[in-house]
């Protein structure tokens, strides 16, 4: 992923460039989010600390990661 380019284009006028961009920056994001969301499991973090910490409920981020990460 070229982050200088992704850069560019989230300012792009073209919608289709920009939206590709959010497209790309959403999936980033949730790659990232699972990958510390596994991390926090793997110390020992209860659903409820990693809701809090993410601003949702604890049954929400249970739901979303339970499979990928017990």
């Amino acid at each position: 992923m070229d982050i200088e380019k992704l850069s560019v284009d989230v300012s792009s006028d073209d919608p289709a460039v920009g939206l590709r961009a959010s497209l790309a920056l959403h999936r980033l994001a949730e790659r990232v989010e699972a990958n510390h969301v596994a991390a926090a499991r793997g110390k020992g973090w209860s659903w409820q600390q990693i809701g809090d910490a993410l601003g949702v409920t604890r049954q929400s981020v249970h739901t979303k990661y339970n499979k990928e990460s017990s």
